[in-house]
């Protein structure tokens, strides 16, 4: 049997091994989304940084996100999901070195972008990634192992911050992010590919070794069968045009992605994990207990994705949207009251800190995880690639919008009128969910494939 790209033959790989380091590349994401809140406290005051200027930091990583989630849109199917990631971990961390070294806001914005373009061809590689080795039935909690490393190293980053608050040192708060970066390059280079990928460039041997490894050996033959099928019914072209995704057959995927893609962004959670330290610090938190509070934040992150990892499969996908966009508007609603009608910031602070706490419950809950999951499940495959390489895309262009704009929104709104508008935006979430998005738990990749161009007709 030829091994080239697919299992390794000389072991076994162990699958929670195999699905750990496919999704340690959202740790990526995470740490440099939520390291650069603590980096603002103080950069902010050592360059004499504008609201404007603390837009470009922060939108410099999403900026980027864009560039390196359009170049995967045809690399991850022409090199592989697994070498994609490799690359993306490589630029992550020569471009943290940058960051980290940066001797002005210029280079660090410049530094930033580099990282960014990492990020985003990882975002948009690893869910494709852990959705193609995922078995059908416990896919949902899988795939969400990319949020749970998206919030964990949110959380990590926050951590980092607080400990290094008091002396300061914001480089040493960048550079922690070498550490995953290096360790999901090693691990990267002894994953497999994944057997769908294999089996479409004609590699049956290694698909089959891949498959006998992520399912232990049950069902493999019908799961090997049915990527077959699908790919006989792809038809001659071998991968699939940004004109397919706009076919037919493939539209219905291609707005459930989008509508999940903008919505995580639009209902502000960003404006939260990038900014909270500074909303905590404008509402009378010194910089030690600002960041403190940001760390509580994290916390609940991470403690309500591995309750989602638990329900996803069971409750389903379109009930946990739902719940969370519900939950989410109620709080920005009576965050935006508060804000308005309580002066004493003594009191108007524990109570922003709770109700962000609900907030990104809801959000954990629903948006989080639940998005990556499914823009990773619902594109066919003979656009799988190039389609979640466009959510991505869009997904990071809304980020770029949110964090760029939002230091301008807060200044001339308020926080009561920013969170106002999140919370609309959530409302008219729960009414494009009910009526586009569907059910996909418990599904191989290929039943929803399937099903979908039963629907259509193709």
């Amino acid at each position: 049997m030829q091994q080239t790209e697919g299992l390794p033959a000389r072991r076994n790989i162990n699958r929670g091994t195999l699905f750990f380091f496919g999704a340690l590349g959202g740790i990526l994401f995470g740490y440099d989304l939520g390291v650069i809140s603590g980096v603002l406290l103080f950069i902010k005051k050592i360059w004499n940084l504008s609201g404007l200027q603390q837009g470009f930091v922060n939108g410099a990583l999403a900026a980027g996100a864009i560039i390196g989630a359009l170049t995967v849109i045809k690399l991850a199917d022409g090199l592989g999901r697994r070498r994609t990631i490799i690359v993306a971990a490589t630029v992550f961390a020569l471009g943290t070195i940058g960051c980290t070294f940066a001797p002005n806001f210029e280079t660090l914005v410049a530094f930033r972008f580099i990282v960014g373009i990492a990020v985003g061809a990882s975002s948009a590689t690893v869910p494709t990634y852990l959705a193609e080795l995922a078995p059908g039935k416990v896919r949902g909690m899988l795939a969400s192992l990319n949020q749970l490393m998206i919030v964990g190293g949110i959380l990590i980053a926050y951590i980092v911050d607080d400990i290094l608050a008091d002396s300061g040192n914001w480089r040493a708060m960048i550079a922690a992010a070498f550490i995953p970066a290096i360790i999901l390059l090693v691990g990267m280079l002894r994953m497999p590919e994944t057997p769908r990928w294999l089996l479409k460039n004609g590699r049956e041997d290694e698909a089959r070794a891949v498959l006998s490894s992520t399912l232990q050996g049950q069902g493999v033959d019908e799961e090997f069968a049915e990527i077959k099928e699908v790919i006989r019914l792809d038809g001659q072209q071998q991968k699939g045009t940004l004109r397919d995704l706009t076919a037919k057959w493939a539209r219905p995927a291609l707005i459930v992605a989008l509508i999940l893609a903008i919505g995580q962004q639009f209902c502000g959670v960003n404006a939260v994990n990038t900014y909270a330290p500074i909303m905590f610090s404008n509402l009378g938190y010194g910089a030690s207990a600002a960041l403190l509070a940001s760390v509580v934040l994290g916390i609940v992150k991470v403690l309500f994705t591995v309750g989602e990892m638990f329900v996803v499969d069971r409750w389903g996908r379109k009930p946990l949207l739902r719940v969370g966009a519900v939950l989410m508007a109620v709080t920005l609603i009576v965050l935006g009251l508060c804000v308005n009608f309580i002066k004493d910031t003594s009191v108007v602070g524990p109570i922003t800190l709770v109700l962000l706490i609900l907030f990104l419950a809801g959000y954990e809950l629903g948006w989080g995880a639940v998005v990556w999951v499914m823009i990773g499940e619902v594109f066919p495959l003979k656009v799988r690639g190039i389609g979640t390489g466009t959510a991505s895309v869009v997904l990071w262009a809304a980020t770029f919008t949110i964090t760029f704009v939002f230091p301008v929104m807060y200044t001339g709104l308020g926080l009561a009128g920013a969170a106002w508008i999140f919370a609309a935006v959530c409302v008219i979430l729960v009414v494009l969910v009910s009526k586009f998005v569907p059910e996909t738990k418990g599904r191989t990749l290929e039943q929803i494939e399937l099903d979908l161009r039963e629907r259509v007709n193709v």
